[in-house]
């Protein structure tokens, strides 16, 4: 018995450690080396000259957006005197150093972190701060593994749900901590020794273990304490790593990650488990405020406002159809059917299909003849078997009567990629995605009913709980489904009208600001004690 037990034991070391290789290549999929990093443009822009940000050389290009050769992206408060003085004397007393932990698996962490960043800056003018991928620059196999790993993996939901369980386990969480702190530490330890920040913030579930561990090495090492904290990216499900190691506190987005993480972290409780919502960009924030309940008149007044800025009839319906970042997914085919059925059902609609950097989707829906399109469609549909053989059974009459449609007004407009998607959100009556996190979040936060089309196993899955629970959406695969849910709802302003408050329900646009209010000043009372001790 003890033989077979034992057997039985280095067998499941040796499958563990055989699955590492390959879990790890989407797991700690990452962005290319730091030599060949540069910037993210428009928000992180400086005010002229060269400036050095956490002893990093950073340098303004001739456009003004910095750039950057160690991090993701960066930003330094402007060298040149400020005139105001008692704005002067603010920016010195709440300026923080922020060091944010992430990698671009995914554009949702990314995503929360700059909305994240952006609020230290109009809370806390003069912060400076930093965005880190800790696992590339280590070269150590399969840490070093690059984004297509996590691209190839996503693109096949079936091999990334085997993958994601098995990883998402106490015995794969304890070999991968300790895998990496033996391979990583040091070359870990090194990077983040560059930085001298004020506050940690991680917003990647691999980045906690290794890196709270070398964030209190590192601060004890020069004699003063750095918080460190977790801000969970996920909506309703939340892989293992994300609640690892002792940070100060972690913020979730929902009841779901609560349990996840009450379950699996250890030491989380109330006490450090804060409930905040998921960051998303500000401007969601600044629209939910002026328009209210979308419901409301004031709140249509202000949706048709922003429909006539964007060039849209606020007379018709609008549909907003996304496709991620690289406009991926069944665009075409669900936008063909969405258009046929509210042609077929009489709905006036606007169709704006955001292609991302997918030009030759978005080059393809400019060139195609809708018309002619519904023309074939309708040919086709009259002259089939089933029509005939109704034709034959229910008399000439019926047929005739039963062929007319109202006529109505359809058009299809294909974005590249939208920077002002809180706009297009606002302006829309249905959003028709993929289950992100962030989506939904940017939707909830504006009242925005959402029909899911798709999802990644284990990651995603639990977001669409979260729509189907809170009321404000349906989950639809099939293009033909998706086209004829999303017809009836838009025949039925009372539906739309309950989903939205449902929606709003569960959004909170205010999320970014409140978490970086609250680990700003728990920061700066932990620099207020240690200035003020002996």
């Amino acid at each position: 018995m003890k033989v077979a037990s034992c057997r039985h034991v280095c067998k499941q070391v040796f499958l563990t450690t055989l699955l590492f290789v390959t879990i790890n290549s989407f797991t700690h999929a990452t962005t290319p080396p730091r030599s060949h990093l540069s910037a993210i443009s428009a928000p992180y822009v400086s005010r002229g000259g060269s400036v050095s940000t956490m002893n990093q050389d950073v340098a303004t290009n001739n456009t003004g957006h910095i750039e950057s050769n160690s991090t993701l992206f960066s930003y330094a408060a402007p060298t040149t005197s400020v005139n105001n003085e008692n704005n002067h004397v603010a920016s010195n007393k709440k300026a923080l150093k922020v060091l944010f932990l992430s990698a671009d698996t995914g554009g949702g962490h990314r995503a929360s972190a700059e909305s994240l960043a952006n609020q230290f800056r109009k809370h806390y003018p003069g912060t400076e701060y930093d965005l880190l991928d800790i696992w590339t620059p280590t070269n150590v196999f399969p840490y070093k593994t690059l984004v297509d790993s996590y691209k190839h993996l996503s693109a096949h939901p079936r091999r990334w749900k085997t993958l994601y369980y098995i990883s998402n386990t106490r015995i794969y969480e304890k070999f991968t901590n300790i895998h990496s702190t033996k391979l990583c530490y040091d070359k870990i330890y090194d990077q983040m020794e560059q930085y001298d920040p004020d506050v940690v913030i991680s917003v990647h579930p691999t980045m906690n273990y290794l890196p709270e561990r070398i964030t209190r090495e590192i601060a004890k090492k020069r004699g003063k304490y750095v918080p460190f904290f977790t801000v969970v990216t996920d909506f309703g499900s939340g892989h293992c790593t994300w609640f690892q190691g002792k940070p100060n506190k972690v913020f979730i987005a929902s009841d779901r990650i609560k349990a996840l993480a009450s379950k699996r972290g250890v030491g989380l409780n109330d006490e450090n488990l804060v409930m905040a919502g998921l960051p998303i960009r500000g401007d969601f924030a600044v629209h939910a405020k002026k328009m209210g309940s979308r419901t409301t008149v004031e709140g249509e007044e202000y949706r048709h406002q922003i429909q006539r800025e964007l060039g849209l009839s606020p007379e018709k319906k609008t549909v907003l159809i996304m496709g991620g970042g690289e406009g991926v997914g069944s665009l075409g085919e669900i936008t063909e059917k969405i258009y046929l059925e509210l042609k077929k059902k009489g709905v006036d609609a606007t169709i704006c299909v955001v292609c991302g950097r997918n030009e030759k989707l978005k080059k393809e829906f400019e060139e195609k003849d809708w018309d002619d399109l519904y023309a074939k469609h309708d040919e086709k549909k009259r002259t089939s078997k089933r029509r005939k053989l109704k034709h034959f059974i229910t008399g000439r009459e019926k047929y005739a009567n039963d062929g007319v449609e109202k006529e109505s007004n359809v058009d299809v407009i294909g974005l590249g990629f939208v920077t002002n998607m809180a706009d297009y959100m606002v302006a829309s009556d249905i959003l028709v995605s993929k289950a992100g996190p962030g989506t939904i979040a940017e939707a909830a936060a504006v009242g925005l009913p959402v029909m899911i089309t798709s999802f990644l196993p284990g990651q995603e899955a639990g977001n669409v709980d979260i729509v189907l629970d809170g009321g404000f959406g349906a989950f639809e695969k099939k293009p033909k489904r998706i086209a004829s849910t999303l017809s009836s709802w838009l025949q039925n302003d009372s539906l739309v009208e309950e989903m939205s408050n449902r929606a709003a329900e569960v959004g909170n646009p205010n999320a970014a600001s409140d978490i970086v209010k609250e680990i700003a000043e728990e920061t700066l009372e932990f620099m207020n004690k240690q200035e003020l001790s002996p």
